[in-house]
């Protein structure tokens, strides 16, 4: 079972036995609050055992710019040679696709995981395994959706955010590849687990009270889920006096700054028109919180 070990999914490392976190006989509400803070705290002294970039997540609030710094940091990675695997894991917004130059979306990967039992049931997979329907290829890029809520009655995106959490727990990267996923606005993916087998959580932050409040909130869920590498970008910035404050704010809530993509009005008719992105400037900045967050 991975890293879980216990019915109740408590969690290990390495060859750590029982944590005695208490949860398995709690039978109160005090007890069982008790027993989680144990199994954040074990997980939060385990986040510094972290592997090399190979799955980035990308949170923020919604409207903060997740997107459009997703295709940024595509591009970057592209320039720096690796092989980068795109997936869509935003149930509402539809633009990541056309920002990337893919004209053609891909078949909803929540529809492989329904319609194939054998394959959701694999423990491990790669690329390869993934049927070509359900991914969309453009100048070296890979590109996956697990689909989107579009019709009423339709009911809740449960199952899509499933179909993200297995794939960030059971693909398999060959060396040079890199998995970044666009996910959904706020916190709802990390109650649910997606973001748990990630390595690299990216705050996308735009300078406003909320997105700083949401990106404090991200950090803490990441890091009570083990996970290291937890820093966040500046999205939208107009000034260096605007992005010192908005840094200052981070800091005072424990998130770390990568960089900053500063606005740029390229960028924003771009996302207007959900067209690619191609602003030089603002990849460049992007390469630069590449090369800070592998620093790390």
């Amino acid at each position: 079972m991975g890293l879980f070990h216990c019915p109740l999914g408590a969690p290990y490392y390495d060859d750590d036995a029982c944590i005695d976190c208490g949860l398995c006989y709690a039978t109160t509400s005090q007890e069982k609050v008790g027993a989680s803070r144990k199994i954040k705290e074990y997980m939060k002294a385990h986040a510094a055992r972290t592997s090399a970039v190979s799955k980035v997540a990308v949170c923020g609030k919604g409207g903060s710019g997740k997107t459009t710094a997703v295709a940024l940091l595509t591009l970057a990675l592209k320039e720096a040679g690796r092989s980068v695997i795109v997936i869509d894991a935003d149930e509402s917004n539809p633009g990541l696709g056309r920002m990337l130059g893919i004209e053609g979306e891909p078949q909803p990967l929540s529809d492989l995981f329904r319609e194939d039992g054998l394959f959701s049931e694999r423990e491990r997979f790669g690329m390869d395994d993934i049927p070509p329907g359900f991914v969309s290829a453009v100048d070296g890029l890979r590109f996956m959706a697990v689909g989107k809520i579009r019709d009423p009655f339709q009911g809740c995106a449960c199952s899509l955010a499933e179909s993200a959490r297995q794939i960030v727990e059971k693909l398999d990267l060959k060396e040079g590849e890199v998995l970044i996923l666009d996910m959904e606005a706020g916190v709802e993916s990390f109650g649910r687990g997606v973001e748990r087998h990630a390595d690299t959580i990216l705050i996308v932050v735009e300078p406003s009270f909320e997105s700083i409040a949401v990106a404090g909130r991200i950090a803490r869920m990441a890091q009570g889920m083990g996970i290291g590498r937890v820093g966040a970008i500046l999205n939208k910035v107009a000034s260096d006096t605007l992005a010192s404050r908005t840094t200052q704010e981070l800091e005072k809530q424990g998130v770390k700054v990568f960089g900053v993509i500063n606005y740029s009005q390229e960028l924003a008719e771009a996302a207007f028109e959900g067209k690619p992105v191609k602003d030089g400037v603002a990849v460049k900045e992007a390469g630069t919180i590449i090369a800070a967050m592998q620093g790390w």
